[in-house]
């Protein structure tokens, strides 16, 4: 009961950090808006307030600072809690929310998009759907793969991951040089420069569908890391709650780079900090992993555009802070898992 009291006082700090984190935010740029400017700017499309603030700050508000940061705060939170559901779903601390081969799916959708001059939106869209038919295939395939199911799905995943990031490449030899070819690059190393109300628009509902379910599974989730024998004897179908959580993650992850690119390490790092904070048991560990990973990549992406003159995709700084950290926490006295 303790280490419970302890461990909701951890994911309420961390909520009232995410809050500072999202306050700080939009501090942070070329066109600062403060705390009482953005209050007042708010609270105007409530009630009637005589303007104190210029119709500039209000374009970069709603246009440019909101989209995002909130994105950044949706997709770091996605990652993690596709993370932390893929390493409790295989019980393999390696697992991050490309095990399946999503990531290496949107990159190719993304590629093929640019490479037919598709618009923004249609990059997207792209991404997304292409993720997702990457999953489709690996499911396919593990099916007629002998043996366990979960080493079936890795082995599956590791092959279809190949394949298409093997397309990707081709995309990249083939595509024009001076617009197209530099497009995908930037696009494959992560960057939320353009975000959009429309974005946010397109994957809330998607992200819903898989937060909602790995959020309120948080129990049966714990029962998995027991094995599939003690599952049944609590009356709990693990295969069921397995699919239910890979779909979830699979949608979280094909939602989340579809709008962000390619963000590695969030989804690896970010759970087994949760872990060394709040243990291993899923009631805590997932809104855990959620409200970190929010955190984690809101204060990334502030470094990020704002470090040099010229912004750094996020895929390298995550990677920058990542690795590292990663190997901190392997290297440390006691288990990994």
């Amino acid at each position: 009961m303790k280490q419970s009291k302890k461990n909701n006082m951890i994911v309420l700090v961390l909520a009232v950090i995410l809050v500072i984190s999202i306050i700080i935010s939009f501090w942070i740029g070329r066109y600062p808006i403060y705390t009482k400017e953005l209050l007042g700017i708010v609270f105007s499309k409530i009630i009637p307030i005589d303007p104190f603030w210029t119709d500039k700050m209000e374009t970069v508000l709603f246009n440019i600072r909101l989209p995002r940061i909130a994105l950044a705060c949706m997709v770091g939170c996605c990652l993690a809690a596709a993370g932390a559901a893929y390493q409790g779903v295989f019980q393999n601390p390696m697992a991050a929310p490309d095990i399946l081969g999503a990531s290496a799916g949107a990159a190719f959708g993304a590629a093929l998009a640019i490479f037919n001059y598709g618009s923004g939106f249609i990059i997207t869209v792209s991404a997304f759907c292409f993720s997702l038919i990457t999953v489709a295939l690996v499911f396919l395939l593990s099916k007629r793969v002998k043996g366990s199911g979960v080493l079936g799905l890795i082995l599956s995943g590791i092959m279809i991951h190949s394949l298409f990031q093997a397309g990707t490449s081709f995309i990249k030899l083939v595509a024009d040089p001076s617009d197209q070819l530099p497009a995908i690059t930037y696009w494959l190393m992560g960057s939320l420069s353009g975000a959009k109300n429309s974005d946010i628009a397109f994957v809330i509902i998607p992200m819903a569908i898989g937060l909602i379910p790995l959020f309120f599974l948080r129990w049966r989730m714990n029962v998995l890391t027991m094995g599939d024998a003690e599952a049944r004897t609590m009356g709990v179908n693990s295969n069921q709650v397995r699919i239910i959580a890979i779909v979830c993650a699979t949608l979280l992850t094909a939602a989340s780079v579809s709008v962000s690119g390619v963000i590695g390490w969030v989804g690896l790092v970010i759970p087994h900090l949760a872990r060394k904070l709040v243990g291993n048991n899923y009631n805590h560990l997932m809104p855990t992993s959620m409200l970190l990973g929010a955190v984690f990549l809101l204060m990334v992406d502030n470094v990020s555009k704002n470090l040099f003159s010229t912004e750094i995709p996020l895929g390298i700084l995550t990677a920058f802070v990542g690795a590292p950290f990663f190997i901190y926490l392997i290297t440390r006295k006691g288990d990994i898992y």
